[in-house]
């Protein structure tokens, strides 16, 4: 059986961006989001913020400016903040863990452009996915970008740009991202890290 575009693009297959099953779902997602945005209630936008992703934790709450392009490739665990302006570009699955908390101005992006401009010119796009574990902390103005896998109790600097993986308990900072201490088990900095 043939994939869909929408199948090929969760998968991280070259698909065809401008497929009109993925242009409906986007505008749909524009439109909820222009209404989202302007609630100031919180449980109100929190809900509806729940009910256009694939998974949520009970306890969620996204601060308002949320941006993402599909939802349905959205898994986020329980005792999740996240503050103003997550941007979360989901062409690929994006996981994160339960107990993680994400400072203002974060952008998740798993689309890949092809180096190729004969293929970028032929609008082929693909992804790769994020993958987020527990108790993760991120500062402000963080950029994650496609394929990345961040462990368990990873802190990650404000204003890093995270471009590859890294396991669990260590605090990256930088651009790119680079390990700049570890983490015992009760969260503390390794002495002569």
């Amino acid at each position: 059986m043939m994939k869909t575009q929408r199948e090929k693009m969760t998968d991280g297959e070259p698909y065809q961006q401008f497929d009109p099953e993925l242009i409906e779902r986007r505008t749909f997602i524009r439109h909820k989001l222009i209404g989202i945005n302007q609630l100031d209630d919180n449980e109100q936008r929190n809900q509806k913020v729940k009910e256009l992703f694939a998974q949520t934790g009970k306890d969620f709450f996204v601060e308002g400016g949320l941006e993402f392009d599909y939802g349905f490739n959205i898994h986020i665990g329980d005792h999740f903040y996240a503050n103003y302006h997550l941007t979360l570009l989901d062409t690929c699955p994006i996981t994160i863990g339960s107990h993680c908390y994400i400072g203002p101005d974060v952008g998740f992006y798993t689309p890949v452009h092809p180096l190729s401009a004969k293929k970028r010119d032929a609008d082929v796009e693909l992804g790769k996915p994020i993958s987020v574990g527990n108790s993760v902390w991120m500062g402000g103005h963080v950029t994650i970008l496609p394929g990345v896998t961040l462990g368990d109790r990873v802190v990650v600097g404000a204003g890093s740009v995270v471009t590859k993986s890294f396991g669990d308990d260590v605090v990256i900072a930088g651009n790119p991202a680079r390990i700049i201490h570890h983490l015992d088990e009760n969260g503390d900095v390794i002495p002569g890290d």
